[in-house]
C-alpha cells in the first residue's frame, strides 16, 4: 500500500519538478555547420558617446544577416544566456517589459544588428529596471525557435523571460 501511495505521489509532484537550466553561449545558438557570424562593425564614434541611454534616439542600423539558421534542438529548452539588453517597450513605472537580448553592447544602436541567430526577442510580465545600456544581464526561461521581427533587427529565437538579473562574474 506504502508503494503505491509513494507512486502515486510522486506522479503527482512529476510536474511540478523545477527543471534543469541549461547555460548557453551565444556561439550555441549557430547550428555547427554555420558560419560564424560577421564581427560588429562600428557607426559611431564610441569614444564620442558619453551617454548611451540619450544615442540610443539616433537611427537605427540595418541588419545585414535577417535569415540565419537556427539550432532547432534548443527548442522549448529552459535556458540561461547573458547579454544585453535593447529595450522595445516599457511599463508606465519604467520597467523594460519587451527587449531584444543581443551578445555585445551597442548591438541595434551603435553597430548593425547582429546575424538573427544572435538576438532572442524576449518579453516579461513584470519586466526589468535597466539604468544602464551597458550593463549585461541573464535572462531564464524556456528558448523557442521562432523568428520575431521587431522595429529593430529581426530574431530567430523568442523567451518568455521568467527571470532576469544582473549578470556579475562567479
Amino acid at each position: 500500500m506504502s508503494r503505491l501511495l509513494l507512486a502515486t505521489l510522486l506522479a503527482l509532484a512529476a510536474p511540478f519538478a523545477v527543471a534543469d537550466v541549461r547555460e548557453l553561449q551565444w556561439s550555441d545558438l549557430i547550428p555547427a555547420d554555420a558560419p560564424p557570424p560577421p564581427p560588429p562593425v562600428a557607426l559611431h564614434d564610441m569614444s564620442q558617446l558619453a551617454d548611451a541611454l540619450a544615442a540610443e534616439a539616433g537611427p537605427a542600423a540595418a541588419q545585414q544577416s535577417p535569415a540565419e539558421p537556427v539550432v532547432e534542438e534548443l527548442d522549448g529548452v529552459q535556458v540561461k544566456l547573458p547579454g544585453y539588453i535593447v529595450p522595445l517597450d516599457m511599463s508606465e513605472d519604467g520597467r523594460v517589459t519587451e527587449f531584444l537580448l543581443v551578445p555585445y553592447f551597442g548591438a541595434c544602436i551603435h553597430v548593425p544588428p547582429p546575424p538573427s541567430n544572435q538576438i532572442v526577442h524576449a518579453t516579461s510580465e513584470l519586466g526589468v529596471k535597466v539604468d544602464e545600456l551597458y550593463q549585461p544581464f541573464w535572462i531564464e526561461g524556456p528558448l523557442k525557435v521562432e523568428h520575431a521581427t521587431s522595429e529593430l533587427a529581426d530574431a530567430g529565437y523568442r523567451m518568455q523571460a521568467q527571470k532576469i538579473y544582473l549578470y556579475e562574474l562567479e
